[in-house]
């Protein structure tokens, strides 16, 4: 006696397993779509090291697709003055920085000889063309127009761009939100261009140097400036660890798509977001 091969066999039958026979594809796959993105790798070269580099930059995507989709939602919260739905959604994502970060790992032990095996293939892309992390940059209030130009050539990509350009970033709800909390954040900076790039000011430093020197009569803006913190340092190591990788992995060579590499990195290393958070601490 054969069984078909859509049914299990009767030594497996039982209220304990679960329901394998479906007339299409599987729930999971039509939530998941599993098969489209582990058939989205269409590899250049025979190197086996390739497929490392693809899916891990693959992978990278993916998170900081969730991370803009939480950030945004914090921002969304902050707009309507709901702290506690801000910080959750801050908190997720510093779980999900820690997962971007760690992907690293793979890509950070490559030999020079190992990454040069397919590194041409990369012909002139490189990470900064990246629309879903310039989109991380801008809500961190890393903004800058030309960092559109790569895009003209995807009208939707540079729409998107376009818009969260002009939008307000992350910290400039936060920091609308301590103007209406009766703190004097000064008006240059709450009517600020918003498509450029934020800029420290002394005035805002001292805004969190006083919340922080009295933390218990502020104690949820207190809560938020370390959430936000939290953010900015798994930003920090980020992108120390994108320099570290690089440099095991090309030294000091010109970097894909004519970046300076390392050295453009190292300028970027050096960079805190949200600055008045780490600076204000030397006046408490």
């Amino acid at each position: 006696m054969s069984t078909s091969p859509t049914t299990p066999p009767a030594h497996e039958t039982g209220s304990d397993m679960p329901n394998l026979d479906f007339a299409g594809t599987t729930p999971y796959e039509d939530y998941v779509q599993a098969d489209v993105l582990t058939h989205l790798q269409n590899l250049r070269s025979d190197d086996p090291g390739e497929m490392v580099f693809l899916v891990t930059t693959q992978v990278m995507e993916l998170w900081f697709t969730v991370i803009v989709h939480e950030w945004e939602t914090a921002g969304r919260a902050l707009r309507d003055d709901r702290i506690p739905d801000a910080l959750t959604a801050l908190r997720r994502s510093t779980h999900e920085l820690e997962a971007l970060n760690a992907s690293w790992n793979p890509i950070a032990r490559l030999t020079p000889a190992q990454f040069n095996a397919y590194r041409k293939m990369l012909g002139e892309g490189s990470g900064f063309q990246s629309a879903m992390y310039r989109r991380m940059e801008f809500l961190l209030g890393d903004k800058s127009a030309s960092m559109l130009v790569p895009h003209r050539g995807s009208p939707r990509v540079h729409a998107e761009l376009e818009k969260a350009l002009a939008e307000p970033g992350l910290y400039d709800e936060v920091l609308r939100l301590l103007a209406r909390r009766g703190l004097p954040v000064p008006a240059e900076v709450l009517e600020r261009d918003l498509t450029l790039r934020y800029e420290p000011s002394p005035a805002v430093e001292q805004v969190w140097a006083g919340l922080y020197a009295a933390p218990g009569d502020h104690a949820e803006l207190v809560e938020l400036g370390e959430a936000l913190t939290d953010v900015a340092e798994l930003v920090w190591r980020w992108r120390n660890d994108h320099l570290v990788a690089t440099r095991r992995a090309m030294g000091a060579k010109t970097g894909t798509g004519g970046s300076a590499g390392v050295a453009w990195l190292e300028k970027r290393a050096g960079k805190h977001v949200f600055p008045e958070l780490w600076t204000a601490r030397s006046h408490v």
